[in-house]
């Protein structure tokens, strides 16, 4: 069977050419018919020792987190009704085995009589810091539940499961079954060649298929390489309101309502947290965090809030004027606020995002960003030898070596927008840890990085906007993180066992080099001079990143703190519905009132069906370490090569290598020396020393 089934190949790199949505139950069939008896042969012999318990778990489950792992990422990158309908009917086994090994009452004991033992001493700090993170994690799974608890508990988790994907799908359905159509040159005014190009492939794509850049008709939709430049750009004013509304109230009508979803997910969690003897489910989430409490979530928070909102309502008043100046004689509302940021932006600072786009052609970008890579941590990035299957003929594949030209890591890149069958946004998932094995060979650790960039035509390659340029920066700073660990148990190799409030350094750390002048000016061409972006234009580049800073802030906050009372000071099913709570924590941050109709919540995946969950706020707590790690770099000389290259070990040697083998606050002070500076972000966005 395992010669027919590529699943079942727990094999470094799985063979994507043939894997198929008819292989997924076999495989996961077979995979489980052994697993149980041998889980249950485990229990039965379990030693308190690290090759008598740890070992046989991580031997146990190796070939179905390899056959899961890949179903699991298909499902997000070829979201087909046969991938989606075989992902739906083999989650709830996943959970319940999952479930299983997390409730052994056999396994736990063991481990805690290893922790409490003379043996313990003996093991690595590495080894020490997984055993406390399997307890905890068997903890938070209802191991000590009795049975009739623990039975409720199995059927909240099997629930959730199951109602988060169905927040993912509407969201991604809703999505794809909106179109705004355009025919009239009237109704593309404003608008840039690039997103005219791209809004014809789209109307192509919803049957179209005399469409072209230049005669239309076009469509427009509600994914972000259309959506955001649109509202941007565009200058009819009522297309910019009906494309707005029409966003804002994703999934929350027809059959993809996710409105009740909302409130039945915040149930389960709520419950979930009773009944592991938590108040909330934001105490459950913070029990593996980084930050020790909600109060010091609200006081970060908070402080970055004090600071930025005043900042953030002049910013506005600054726009008001500007659009008025300009001949808006209505009041500024939501879908104004992108267009006039935009020309107000152009009028300060002399460029847009098209002006910049011709200089970010995708093959350029990428081969400065390796580059970049190469001179910081001393790595080398190139086409593997021999080639690595792939899920779809966008996807491109690299290896990684180190300064002896050893290998040491692999990884998928996924760059272009597929929105009949890929989930929007950016993302890093890791597809295999590092793993030392018994007998002496190393697994080398692979990863898939996929964004949804603007994808390239017949005439020309994807040119990048400035934004899709740092959102590759970033995934690939998630990447490094991954596959640059030198940590040899797989439960704490590279993003494994990482507090999720730490996660986002290394990816927030590298967009930082997107605004350093030899970085920048490696990877920017002109598509028809070939000319590096002019020094004027890269300084105007600078001048322009805190341009609306606060603003910017102030929404990353709002989602932070409306994601933290939702978890914690909400209460499901009470008076005061989850849209009431949204619009009252938007008053509170937010300088521009939200609509009434404003229905954000339901397309919110980050926390209903994600894994941020009373964590969103990790991207400012990680923001903060990025900016202060990142000021290492500018304090030893970011524009000497040798300074950088020592600093950059550093961080590789620090952030990168250890993974989650130690606390977070540990790797930070062995690369900062000290903890982080919480103004380090302040400065970061030039926020610090503005008054009233």
């Amino acid at each position: 069977m395992s010669q027919e089934n590529p699943l079942l190949l727990c094999r470094e790199l799985p063979l994507f050419n043939r894997i198929r949505p008819e292989h997924a139950k076999p495989a996961i069939d077979t995979i489980l018919s052994s697993l149980e008896p041998a889980l249950a042969d485990l229990e039965a012999t379990v030693a308190p020792t690290w090759d008598g318990c740890m070992l046989p778990m991580r031997d146990l489950f190796e070939p179905l987190d390899f056959a899961w792992g890949i179903i699991s990422h298909l499902h997000s990158v070829m979201n087909t009704p046969a991938w989606r309908e075989i992902h739906d009917e083999l989650q709830p086994r996943i959970v319940e085995l999952s479930l299983r090994a997390s409730q052994s009452e056999p396994i736990y004991q063991a481990l805690k009589t290893l922790r409490d033992s003379g043996v313990w001493a003996s093991l690595s700090t590495t080894q020490q810091r997984i055993v406390e993170s399997s307890l905890l994690e068997a903890e938070l799974a209802g191991v000590g539940l009795p049975h009739a608890e623990r039975k409720r508990f199995n059927a909240l988790k099997q629930e959730l499961a199951q109602i988060t994907t169905n927040f993912s799908n509407n969201v991604l359905d809703a999505t794809k079954a909106y179109a705004l159509q355009l025919k009239t040159n009237d109704e593309i005014v404003g608008l840039p060649q690039s997103l005219l190009i791209a809004a014809s492939e789209a109307a192509k794509r919803t049957g179209s298929t005399e469409s072209t850049p230049t005669d239309g008709p076009w469509a427009i939709t509600l994914e972000m390489p259309l959506f955001g430049p649109f509202m941007q750009y565009s200058q009819r004013r009522d297309h910019r309101e009906t494309l707005y509304r029409a966003y804002i109230s994703r999934a929350s009508s027809g059959s993809t309502d996710n409105t009740p979803l909302i409130d039945r997910i915040l149930s389960l969690r709520q419950e979930i947290a009773a009944l592991l003897g938590y108040e909330t489910y934001a105490e459950v989430s913070l029990s593996q965090k980084m930050a020790d409490s909600v109060e010091e979530v609200d006081t970060m928070v908070e402080r970055l809030r004090s600071v930025a909102f005043p900042v953030a309502k002049r910013e506005l008043e600054e726009l008001e004027s500007f659009a008025s100046n300009h001949g808006q004689n209505a009041p500024l509302m939501n879908w104004d606020t992108g267009y006039w940021s935009e020309s107000m932006r152009e009028a300060r600072f002399g460029f847009t995002d098209e002006d910049l786009r011709p200089y970010f052609q995708f093959p350029r970008v990428l081969e400065g960003l390796f580059g970049l890579a190469n001179r910081i941590f001393g790595i080398t990035i190139s086409a593997p030898d021999t080639p690595m299957p792939v899920w779809h003929e966008d996807v491109m594949t690299f290896v990684i070596s180190d300064d002896s030209g050893a290998q040491i890591a692999s990884f998928y890149l996924d760059p272009y927008s597929r929105p009949e069958t890929k989930r929007g946004g950016a993302w890093l998932n890791p597809m295999r840890p590092r793993c030392r094995k018994s007998d002496g060979t190393t697994t080398l650790p692979a990863a898939y990085i996929v964004c949804n960039q603007t994808r390239p035509t017949r005439e020309q390659p994807s040119l990048m906007t400035f934004s899709e340029v740092t959102t590759l920066f970033h995934e690939f700073g998630h990447a490094l993180h991954h596959l640059l660990t030198t940590v040899d148990e797989p439960e704490a190799a590279g993003l494994h066992n990482v507090e999720w409030d730490a996660v986002e350094l290394p990816s927030q750390f590298m967009e930082n080099w997107c605004y350093h002048r030899p970085a920048l000016l490696q990877m920017s061409r002109h598509i028809k001079t070939q000319q590096p972006l002019p020094d004027e234009l890269y300084q105007k580049i600078c001048d322009a990143r805190t341009f609306r800073a606060a603003s910017a802030s102030v929404r990353q906050l709002l989602f932070a703190a409306l994601d933290i009372e939702l978890h914690h000071r909400y209460s499901p099913g009470s008076e005061l519905t989850p849209q009431d709570i949204k619009q009252r924590i938007a008053a509170e941050f937010s300088p521009i009132p939200f609509l009434d109709s404003d229905r954000f919540l339901c397309g919110f995946t980050h926390i209903f069906a994600g894994g941020y969950a009373a964590g969103y706020y990790s991207y400012k707590w990680a923001e903060v370490l990025s900016a202060d790690a990142f000021e290492a770099f500018i304090e030893a000389g970011v524009d000497d090569p040798e300074a950088t290259a020592t600093t950059g070990r550093r961080f590789r040697n620090t952030i990168l290598a250890l993974g989650g083998s130690q606390h977070p606050m540990d790797v930070f002070k062995a690369f900062r020396g000290r903890p982080p500076d919480p103004d380090a972000l302040l400065r970061h966005d030039g926020l610090l020393n503005q008054t009233e």
